[in-house]
């Protein structure tokens, strides 16, 4: 065995083995919460079913990664299930956790605080030095870890399928006036090889079309990794229809980077293979390149870029070859999967880009979103991260994301077609 091997196989253990203590914590509450439960059957029903749940995910997180196939990558077979089983059963320990660590720093300092009175005055020799888990701690620990828990398994079972539509009205004053009241619908992160339910993708394919507007754009990630994720669904995405026309751009997923493949020759037949489908669904795929979408003898700067981002990403993008041939004073809208281009690049760029279309965040699939609350995880990573946001006249839209991909659920992050109306000023 080499020492990359090695190493690989310890952080694994090692992560199982923190895993393993969670469980046996969080056990402790359990007992705890359930102990005014007077039937002794009953009460072992739960313990039986805790551990069995806890011991079966171990247990299956091994056997799927002594299994696990860089060929075909990490969204196929079983791995989605035991990332699923993971944060279902490990974002609610995570709040136990939390609580159970309150209490116990509370009675580590009344035991602190027994134990001096004792040395100081003789008293209180029949007050325990430390005192046992309460339950009522136990029970409000668990109330809260609830919350999470029943979330994610909507978001888990209906969730990453509950499409919502985002509207925007944006002004412009140098849009040329033929495309006042021009309307986009833009989709992003298709992610076709997650789907597990057609009808439900069915549902979000005919929204983008009920909403009739001029064009539709796809801003990337059309497949997890492989181009055959698409076969099944093909005969539903070429559904997408609009008067002026639907254009596309490939993200980070689509270029076969997250997958092992034999050679090179058999990862350019899979590139090839899903520029063809691109083509197959009627999709125009833009490759760093340009292009003018006219009416009534005016036209706009539509600019596709590949996938352009901050950190490790490949940088396939080439801004400066996709805008050749496109006068400075023209109306441009740019296609970019990836918003960290648009600080890197677009803002500064010699040339002015209006509006920028971009996804890649999925706002991480989990978050919140209520009125006077806009949060999640991925905002760390990515500051632009979900829906608007305007610098030096130039605008830059996140889209949510049209499926999933690692956790196959959203949770507070739901799935997005946006709508977007140029007027103008």
């Amino acid at each position: 065995m080499n020492t990359s091997a090695s190493t690989i196989i310890f952080r694994i253990g090692l992560v199982l083995v923190v895993l393993l203590l969670i469980d046996l914590y969080t056990f402790r509450s359990i007992k705890t919460a359930f102990s005014f439960i007077q039937s002794g059957r009953v009460r072992q029903l739960i313990y039986w079913i805790y551990w069995a749940a806890n011991l079966s995910f171990l247990g299956a997180a091994v056997f799927a990664l002594s299994k696990f196939d860089r060929h075909s990558g990490p969204q196929r077979g079983f791995i989605p299930f035991l990332i699923a089983a993971f944060v279902l059963l490990y974002i609610p320990k995570l709040i136990l956790v939390i609580v159970l660590l309150l209490e116990d720093i509370l009675r580590l300092l009344r035991a602190g605080g027994v134990s001096v009175v004792k040395m100081t005055t003789g008293h209180l020799k029949d007050t325990p030095f430390f005192e046992s888990r309460r339950a009522f701690f136990s029970q409000i620990a668990i109330a809260l870890a609830s919350i999470p828990f029943f979330s994610i398994l909507y978001g888990i079972s209906k969730g990453k399928y509950n499409y919502k539509v985002h509207r925007v009205k944006l002004k412009f004053k140098d849009l040329p006036s033929a495309f006042h009241g021009l309307t986009i619908t833009q989709i992003s992160d298709i992610h076709s090889g997650s789907f597990d339910n057609a009808e439900a993708v069915q549902r979000g394919i005919d929204l983008v079309n009920a909403q009739k507007s001029d064009l539709i754009f796809f801003t990337g990630d059309l497949v997890n990794n492989l181009a055959n994720e698409m076969d099944p669904w093909i005969s539903h995405f070429k559904q997408l229809k609009a008067a002026m026309g639907v254009y596309s751009i490939f993200g980070n997923h689509d270029y076969g980077d997250y997958s092992t493949w034999d050679s090179a020759e058999e990862k350019k037949k899979n590139h090839d293979r899903l520029i063809a489908i691109h083509r197959e669904l009627g999709f125009k795929l833009m490759l760093n390149e340009n292009t003018f979408i006219e009416k009534d003898g005016e036209r706009f700067a539509l600019i596709g870029l590949e996938n352009w981002g901050n950190g490790s990403f490949t940088k396939y993008g080439d801004l400066d070859k996709s805008m050749i041939g496109i006068p400075d004073d023209a109306f441009k809208i740019l296609l970019s999967h990836d918003p960290s281009h648009w600080d890197a690049q677009t803002l500064t760029y010699p040339k002015h880009i209006h509006l920028t279309l971009a996804g890649h965040t999925h706002g991480m699939q989990f978050g919140v979103e209520i009125p006077g609350i806009k949060w999640s995880p991925v905002q760390y990573r990515y500051p632009r991260w979900a829906d608007l946001y305007q610098e030096n006249n130039k605008f830059l839209y996140v889209n949510r994301g049209f499926g999933f991909i690692g956790f196959p659920g959203r949770v507070g992050i739901w799935p997005e077609v946006t709508v977007i109306t140029l007027e103008k000023a």
